[in-house]
């Protein structure tokens, strides 16, 4: 299969895709054997199942409504996939992979591969989500009974249990990737766009709908019982309590494994069509191999680093030593992973491409990855100033507290965009005095190196929820204060390693945006070049002139669309949580349920937050879909390049500052929590809670939707511009996409804010329903 696709591939190169599809199934292979040691494991008592089964069967629940809602969007785009390829000639790399048949026939088997790769990889992102977060409601049952032995069984359980969604990730991505490859060859990169679509519109699904449902939550949760109640976080008596726990599941951890997965699809996609590129440069395949190479060594470092993270089995009696511990045991497998792939990259580069530039190409990204860790880790721990102050402004009041989580937030924006430009320049310089397209390579590269990683990261991302909800299983269960204990120091631990992981997702979701920015100045320069376009004229020679009137202005509602994005998600998240307060307190008004006499109804929280999330997927869908069509054909491909710089731009600094923001004032709350300034119950405590209700949705919700949306905006723009390009916008057919795209995106804005209007004001109602 190979052979056929790939003529002109040397012995080396052929054994090296088939090694590499051989580590894809090694991935996936280390995922099932971890499942099978977790599930291993006893669940505990019969308290602690109960809760258990509340949570799984509420995630379950949510799930199944979600993929409902979705079905029929992917069933429509399918079709639109499959008959884009209609619209303009095939590219010459189709035409020369399948030179045996006619034009239309390539269209066909060109049409038909896009087609399947746009479900194959919405099917992975969905397995990655849903398979991640089932898994990791398995394992947080059994974190909180290992809790009862000892510290280190208990983190081993739960960071292995996050690592088996982390090599899913790792597993599929490469999977998909590298059988397309086999497959078409050179044509790969016309099929991929396909794969990279479907992972990234799944992921903007689940982040979308899984934030909004752990926020409801979550704020609902919090404003009631701990500010009016005075109860502790996870106290049984709280309807909402089970719908936070669920929440965590279907947010933490199905939505950011879909999220970086579609990340680490994203920039193979770039990769391969940059490599295209330079291969017509240079007629060379290595361009097109390197990047799937790269991604194989980092799927076995990850196996070998991950395993590595293991937990002392000595009990501490000081919480910070525990929690010292469990960060030295996850660091070590990270920075072992990244040693290895370091290791790796420079014999590949110096044997295979024969050349340093790819070496410190992905050695950047793999070096940005580290550098960002460290500076969320700085701006989001407990241990830190920026954490410090904001819990230290608390005792003036929630407006302080606020005020000075805004301006950490912003802070930390700052530093993560110098150091992706610094990045990026870096790039440049490698490829110092080479074309354009080299430089563009470079940051395909970068983006790969940084996610080179991927099944660590994931791993310690998953490791938050599975440790929140074993602390909340451990509380509703009445536990002994010891294995509490060791629970909240490594929920204490997750808070961090859920920022950090955040950091490295927005971070990758820049760079990829980045690549894939790069591969849409040379997609249409292709398609300019094969209309007869001077060369001196096409858009990669040009590059994206602001001094334009167009492309300014669609600068401007590039730079728009994420505010707007975040927006209605923000207003979705506060009409819902308002639904869950007015239920909560409904519950608490229930003659002897403070007592603990009556149990509470969790079910209805679940439904509120399950319909609430649901209304707002189909309507933010479309307008990341639909936008980037009606800019291009209004305005120009031109335009269109400046309305992806605006998206990217401004997307980065609005997610990097929610996120680092909402992740401070969480773990500010928590070391008051922990004793300081009079601890729970204290004017401190109460103003911490509100700086994390506010912080709750920005970090949880709006800021890593922005991710996906920034990727699902680049990948349409990819596969519309060479339509773009060939259309007139005084045809007929032309004006009637106008009209209908500008219909469905402004339906969809109204839609969203009156169905979340609708939806707070109609409360009795959505309590019938629920």
């Amino acid at each position: 299969m190979v052979m056929s696709s790939l003529a002109n591939a040397s012995t080396f190169e052929v054994v090296s895709i088939w090694s590499v599809l051989f580590i894809a199934f090694l991935g996936l292979g280390y995922a099932f054997m971890l499942r099978i040691q977790i599930m291993r494991h006893d669940k505990g008592s019969a308290p602690m199942q109960e809760v258990w089964n509340a949570i799984r069967l509420g995630a379950d629940a949510y799930l199944k409504r979600q993929l409902k809602s979705i079905l029929p969007l992917i069933f429509i785009l399918t079709g639109v996939l499959f008959f884009s390829v209609y619209v303009i000639p095939p590219s010459e790399e189709a035409l020369k992979r399948f030179s045996t048949f006619t034009p239309d026939m390539v269209r066909l088997i060109v049409g038909l591969g896009r087609a399947a790769a746009f479900v194959m990889g919405a099917f992975f992102s969905l397995i990655v989500g849903q398979f991640g977060m089932r898994m990791a409601v398995e394992g947080n049952v059994r974190v909180a009974s290992a809790a009862r032995r000892s510290f280190g069984e208990a983190l081993k359980i739960a960071y292995r249990t996050g690592t088996i969604t982390g090599m899913l990730t790792d597993g599929l991505g490469l999977l998909g990737g590298t059988l397309i490859f086999m497959i078409f060859g050179i044509a790969s990169p016309d099929v991929l766009l396909g794969f990279g679509f479907g992972g990234t519109l799944l992921a903007l699904f689940m982040r979308v709908g899984g934030g909004i449902f752990t926020k409801a939550a979550d704020v609902g949760a919090d404003l009631v019982g701990k500010v009016e109640k005075n109860i502790p976080e996870d106290d049984p008596r709280n309807a909402a309590v089970i719908a936070d726990l669920v929440g965590d599941n279907v947010g933490d951890c199905a939505g950011m494994a879909a999220d970086i997965f579609e990340s680490y699809e994203v920039t193979i996609v770039s990769g391969l069509i940059l490599g295209l590129a330079l291969m017509a440069i240079t007629h060379e395949l290595k361009w097109l191999i390197f990047p799937l190479l790269v991604r194989g060594i980092g799927v076995v470092s990850s196996i070998i680093g991950t395993y590595l993270v293991k937990g002392s089995e000595k009990k501490g009696d000081e919480k910070n030593i525990q929690s010292r511990d469990a960060f030295k045991s996850i660091n070590f497998g990270f920075y072992a992973s990244a040693a290895i792939s370091l290791v790796a990259f420079f014999f590949l580069a110096m044997f295979y491409m024969h050349e340093w530039r790819a070496f410190l190409s992905v050695g950047v990204g793999l070096l940005l990855a580290i550098i960002i860790d460290e500076i969320t880790k700085y701006f989001t721990h407990t241990q830190h100033a920026p954490v410090k102050e904001i819990a230290k402004s608390s005792q003036t009041g929630s407006a302080t507290l606020i005020l000075k989580g805004l301006s950490i937030g912003f802070e930390s924006s700052a530093w993560q965009f110098i150091v992706i430009a610094l990045t990026i320049l870096t790039a440049v310089l490698i490829y110092w005095g080479m074309p354009t397209v080299f430089v563009l390579y470079g940051v395909a590269m970068t983006g790969i190196g940084m996610l080179t990683l991927t099944g660590n990261n994931v791993a310690m991302d998953s490791f938050g929820p599975i440790s929140d909800n074993a602390n909340g299983i451990g509380e509703m269960a009445h536990l002994e204060p010891e294995a509490r204990q060791i629970m909240a120091d490594l929920d204490a631990v997750g808070n961090t390693t859920k920022a950090i992981t955040k950091g490295v997702a927005i971070g990758s979701a820049v760079i990829a945006a980045v690549s894939l920015f790069g591969s849409f100045l040379t997609d249409v320069t292709k398609v300019q070049a094969q209309m007869g376009i001077l060369e001196n004229l096409r858009l990669l020679a040009t590059g994206i002139r602001i001094s334009e009137p167009m492309v300014f202005i669609g600068m401007l509602l590039g730079a728009a669309v994420p505010c707007l994005f975040s927006s209605l998600t923000l207003d979705a998240v506060a009409k819902a949580s308002g639904l869950i307060v007015d239920e909560v307190r409904r519950q608490f008004r229930i003659p002897g349920l403070m007592e603990g006499k009556v149990k509470p109804d969790y079910k209805k929280a679940v439904d509120i937050c399950t319909i609430a999330a649901q209304k707002e997927l189909i309507s933010l869908a479309l307008i990341a879909v639909v936008s980037p069509i009606l800019i291009g054909l209004v305005l120009n491909v031109e335009a269109l390049g400046g309305f992806l710089a605006g998206v990217i731009i401004a997307g980065q600094l609005l997610a990097v500052f929610m996120a680092t923001a909402g992740g401070a004032w969480d773990n500010a709350k928590k070391t008051i929590e922990d004793g300081l300034y009079g601890g729970k119950g204290s004017e401190a405590h109460k103003s911490s809670v509100i700086g994390d209700t506010v912080g709750d949705p920005l970090k949880d919700t709006s800021g890593p939707a922005l991710n996906p949306m920034i990727k699902v905006i680049n990948l349409v723009s990819l596969l519309a511009a060479p339509i773009i390009i060939h259309c007139r916008r005084t045809d007929p057919g032309v004006i009637a996409t106008i009209i209908i795209s500008f219909l469905l995106v402004s339906g969809a804005i109204i839609y969203s804010k009156r169905g979340s209007l609708s939806l707070a004001g109609k409360t009795p109602a959505c309590r019938r329903q629920a």
